[in-house]
């Protein structure tokens, strides 16, 4: 009767196991099409950052076409305290024209890959490769 009881257990304990090796081995899903997935994000990312791009470029027009005109309104002004206050506004806005400027040129060189990224490349800060 032992005997009979060990081959009924030992036939339950192993008929899974050895069921389980004959089925052919599946990658869950998302893992086995990885490189797919990386590839396919990356393409999105890339367009993405095009997009960002083309945006940023038209803002920054805008923002220069405005200081132009800002300027061009400067030399009508009489006002001695009015005409300082007009030149310094154009002066800021002038300042911060640039930077934006200066980041978007970054941003187009350094590709989607380094967009979002805090870690500094090559152990400068994104304040220090610009200026």
């Amino acid at each position: 009767m032992k005997v009979k009881s060990v081959i009924v257990i030992l036939v339950f304990t192993l008929a899974p196991l050895l069921c389980a090796q004959e089925e052919p081995a599946q990658t869950p899903p998302g893992l086995g099409g990885g490189n797919q997935m990386r590839a396919e994000h990356r393409q999105k990312m890339m367009e993405m950052h095009k997009q960002e791009l083309e945006a940023m470029k038209a803002d920054i027009e805008k923002l220069k076409a405005s200081l132009a005109e800002m300027k061009a309104n400067i030399l009508t002004i009489r006002e001695p305290n009015e005409l300082s206050r007009w030149r310094n506004n154009a002066e800021m806005w002038e300042t911060v024209i640039n930077h934006i400027d200066r980041m978007q040129k970054q941003m187009e060189s350094m590709g989607p890959g380094m967009m979002g990224h805090s870690q500094p490349r090559h152990g400068r800060s994104a304040s220090q490769s610009t200026e």
